[in-house]
C-alpha cells in the first residue's frame, strides 16, 4: 500500500511546487494510481487566481482522472486492482439533493482539485462510493485517454439529457471546443440535427468532419441571422430547439441567448466570469426554458463509457498526452495563449 506519491502543487496563483503528497486514505476512501489526468479550462481558472478554490493553497489541481485503485478500505476491497474513472463532481449520495436525483447540486459534494488534492499528481485519494470502473475492454483506448470522460464528455453529456434532447430534434452547440466537440457527438449519436457555432474555422471544419448539419461562423454571422436562417431553412418546430452555450464566454452567451426562440430551451454549460448582456424578459416573451448543468452525475458514467468504447463518441483525435513534468509549461502556455487544439492529458512516469 503506497504511504506517499508525488504531486504538482499550486501554491500561488502562477506558481506550482512538486512536492511529496501524503496518502492515507479513511475507510470510505481509496488511492488511486494516476494513469492519465486531463487539463481543462478550470484549472487554468484555478492557476491564475480567477476562481478559487474550495480548499486552501497549496492543493494538486486536475478533475479529469482515471487509474487504478492500489489501496481501499475494507468495505471496498473489490475495487483493488481495478481501472476506474474518477468522477469530476462526486456528491454524497445521502442528502436531500441526492435523493432527488439532483446529485450534481450536492451541498457535500467532493471535487477532485477543488475540494481535495487531484490528478496532477501520481496517486491522489478519493470517496470509494462513485468510482467508475471501466473492466479490461476499452474499445482500443488507453485508459489515460479515458481521464476526458470525467468531465469533458459527460458534463454535455447531462446537459443534453437534461434538455430532453432527442432524435430529430435540432441541437445546435455553441462553442466546438473542449466540451462542445463531445457535446456535437452526442447529439450526433441521439440522431438530432445538429447545428456547430465558433469563432474558429478550423474547429468548425472539425465539427463538420464530425458530421454537424449546418455551421456558422460568429465572426460573420451574428446570433438574429443564425436564428433566421433556422427558422427559415431547418423545418423544426421551435419547441424542438436545444441551445447549448459550450464556449464558455460573454458573447457566446449572447449568440446563445439570440437564438431563443418560441418554446425552445437554452442550455448554459460553459463557465464565464464575464458578464453577457442580455434581456431576461425575452424567457418569459418566448415561454421559453433556460437550464444550468454543472459536471454530470456518475450514474451516467457508464452510459458515456458504452459510447467511447464502442466508438459512437471519438475521444483520441482531440487529445494528447505529455508527461506530468510539463504541467507547469503547459498551464502558463494556456494562461498565456489560451487552449491547444489537443487537450492534454498529463501522464505520471
Amino acid at each position: 500500500m503506497p504511504t506517499s506519491g508525488i504531486g504538482f502543487f499550486l501554491t500561488a496563483p502562477g506558481q506550482l511546487e512538486r512536492r511529496p503528497i501524503e496518502l492515507a486514505p479513511s475507510p470510505d476512501e481509496v488511492t488511486v494510481r494516476v494513469a492519465g489526468c486531463g487539463l481543462c479550462h478550470t484549472d487554468v481558472s484555478f492557476y491564475e487566481g480567477a476562481v478559487d478554490t474550495r480548499h486552501p493553497l497549496p492543493l494538486v489541481l486536475g478533475h479529469e482522472v482515471s487509474g487504478v485503485v492500489e489501496a481501499a478500505g475494507q468495505e471496498h476491497a473489490e475495487l483493488v486492482g481495478q481501472q476506474v474513472i474518477v468522477p469530476a463532481m462526486i456528491p454524497c449520495g445521502k442528502c436531500a439533493l441526492c435523493l432527488a436525483g439532483r446529485d450534481s447540486a450536492c451541498h457535500d459534494q467532493v471535487m477532485p482539485g477543488n475540494h481535495v488534492h487531484g490528478g496532477f499528481a501520481s496517486h491522489l485519494v478519493v470517496p470509494a462510493h462513485a468510482l467508475i470502473p471501466v473492466g479490461t475492454d476499452l474499445g482500443g483506448h488507453e485508459l489515460a485517454e479515458l481521464a476526458v470522460i470525467a468531465d469533458a464528455v459527460t458534463t454535455p453529456f447531462q446537459a443534453l439529457r437534461r434538455a430532453g434532447a432527442a432524435a430529430g430534434d435540432l441541437v445546435v452547440i455553441i462553442g466546438v471546443g473542449g466540451i462542445g466537440t463531445y457535446g456535437l457527438q452526442i447529439a450526433t449519436a441521439l440522431d438530432a440535427v445538429t447545428v456547430a457555432v465558433d469563432v474558429d474555422a478550423a474547429k468548425l471544419e472539425h465539427a463538420r468532419a464530425l458530421g454537424a448539419n449546418m455551421t456558422f461562423d460568429a465572426r460573420e454571422t451574428d446570433g438574429r441571422a443564425i436564428r433566421k436562417h433556422l427558422l427559415r431553412e431547418s423545418g423544426i418546430s421551435t419547441h424542438r430547439w436545444r441551445i447549448m452555450e459550450m464556449s464558455g464566454t460573454a458573447a457566446g452567451q449572447e449568440t446563445a441567448w439570440a437564438l431563443l426562440a418560441p418554446a425552445a430551451t437554452l442550455g448554459i454549460i460553459g463557465f464565464t466570469m464575464d458578464r453577457p448582456s442580455v434581456r431576461l424578459s425575452n424567457l418569459m416573451a418566448l415561454d421559453a426554458t433556460a437550464l444550468g448543468s454543472w459536471g454530470c452525475s456518475p450514474r451516467h458514467y457508464p452510459a458515456v463509457l458504452d459510447l467511447v468504447v464502442s466508438g459512437k463518441i471519438q475521444v483520441r483525435p482531440f487529445v494528447e498526452q505529455a508527461p506530468l513534468d510539463r504541467l507547469p509549461e503547459l498551464l502558463a502556455e494556456a494562461h498565456r495563449d489560451g487552449s491547444r487544439p489537443r487537450r492534454p492529458i498529463l501522464v505520471p512516469a
